[in-house]
């Protein structure tokens, strides 16, 4: 009788043991909001001059929807605190371009192209994505 309460007695110990060890995990970890939603910007090319829409926006990551509407294939640069160049746009055609911008001015323009550049203001960093609803 005194062995099995001792073997019970162990089982209790060790099962007491193994939850308190179970619940000693880190208590303070990091939990970042998500990054802003990234903005969506179109750029024009056209043989009048390039054109950023919209020409405020806040820093954060960007998508650059580029349309070609010129019959000469180009090459769109945005110089600024970020330098990006995108792929050669096919006249008529459309491309694409992610840059992850920062506060400041930046010049749009276009090379093989005899095109006017767009002057555009990116502002301070957008707000977080954390409760918008419906992101993956």
């Amino acid at each position: 009788m005194l062995r099995e309460r001792g073997r019970v007695l162990m089982f209790a110990a060790a099962l007491v043991t193994a939850l308190v060890m179970a619940g000693c995990g880190q208590s303070d970890f990091k939990n970042d909001p998500r990054p802003p939603i990234p903005a969506e910007v179109s750029v024009k090319i056209a043989k009048d001059g390039v054109a950023v829409s919209p020409k405020e926006f806040g820093a954060g990551i960007v998508n650059f929807t580029i349309a070609n509407l010129t019959t000469e294939p180009g090459t769109l640069a945005i110089h600024g605190p970020v330098d990006a160049d995108s792929s050669e746009i096919p006249p008529t055609g459309t491309g694409t371009i992610k840059v992850d911008m920062k506060t400041g001015s930046y010049e749009a323009s276009v090379s093989g192209i005899a095109a006017r550049p767009f002057n555009f203001t990116v502002g301070p960093e957008r707000p977080s994505g954390q409760n918008v609803l419906l992101l993956p």
